[in-house]
């Protein structure tokens, strides 16, 4: 370890790590950082999204309060589309989505 640099081993060593960082290395730890927080946040949504498939009945609670169903028209990127059973149509979160019924499910006649 060279002298005057600081192994980081806990949150506190990570502190002083970062305080002893200029203005250049702190814009390109932020970038790393930033980059990281996408990742993390597009596996969680993937995962989520796995538990969902086309025709699925889904709930989901509105903006204004109100708790609404319909079924998944497609999954999308990063959320879910669902066509209500008022006619509207919503791109939703898929961590917002719970499952009323799967389309395997489904008993045909």
């Amino acid at each position: 370890m060279k002298p005057g640099s600081v192994k980081i081993v806990d949150r506190v060593s990570a502190v002083e790590a970062i305080k002893r960082l200029n203005e250049e290395d702190l814009l390109f730890l932020n970038q790393l950082i930033v980059e990281r927080l996408k990742l993390i946040s597009q596996a969680r949504a993937t995962t989520l999204m796995t538990s969902f498939t086309k025709d699925d009945r889904v709930g989901f609670q509105a903006p204004d309060g109100r708790m609404l169903e319909g079924m998944v028209l497609r999954l999308n990127k990063k959320t879910i589309s669902v066509a209500t059973d008022d006619g509207h149509q919503w791109n939703v979160s898929p961590g917002l989505l719970r499952l009323v019924q799967s389309a395997g499910d489904v008993q045909w006649p």
